[in-house]
């Protein structure tokens, strides 16, 4: 019985914290990778496209907004250019990881699709797929109850008022 109880309420717990498996990413990595994306600003290639990517990444899994949205302006103005399908299964992730931080979870639902529509096995995307829907799982409870509580509060109201009339 115990054992029942420490998980519903390891559940509960876990329902209303805000932890996810993604990974964060400090800004002292976001300044080292826009250092070495500004070192190898002149030159092209496969080095400096790691870079970016190394940078995009840093940015999509920042903690502070403003990199987040950075790195998701990078990845969207960059894609429309990618030919290769690793490439943009890559760049899809990272913007659907970057969506995710922001919010917008179904922009970002739609482009993890996408993701796994060029390769359907691909588990990091599909943990961020779960990760997507959990939360919109998750909002939508909240949402129905701050509704409901807002209707008792209303009834209630109409109750006392009618209560006091009588």
């Amino acid at each position: 019985m115990e054992a029942k109880l420490g998980k519903f309420f390891e559940s509960v717990t876990n329902f209303f914290s805000d932890s996810d498996q993604l990974p964060w990413c400090d800004s002292d990595i976001v300044a080292g990778c826009e250092k070495e994306v500004a070192e190898l600003d002149k030159g092209s290639g496969e080095l400096k496209y790691e870079c970016i990517m190394r940078l995009s990444w840093a940015l999509v899994h920042s903690r502070r907004a403003d990199d987040v949205q950075r790195g998701i302006a990078m990845l969207e103005a960059s894609l429309a250019s990618t030919t290769s399908p690793l490439k943009k299964r890559e760049k899809l992730y990272l913007l659907a990881v970057g969506y995710f931080r922001s919010g917008d979870y179904p922009r970002s639902r739609e482009l993890v699709e996408q993701c796994l529509m060029i390769e359907p096995d691909w588990r990091q995307a599909q943990s961020l797929k779960k990760a997507i829907e959990d939360r919109i799982t998750k909002d939508g409870v909240i949402g129905i109850g701050i509704a409901v509580t807002a209707a008792g509060v209303i009834a209630g109201g109409i109750a006392a008022a009618l209560a006091r009339k009588n």
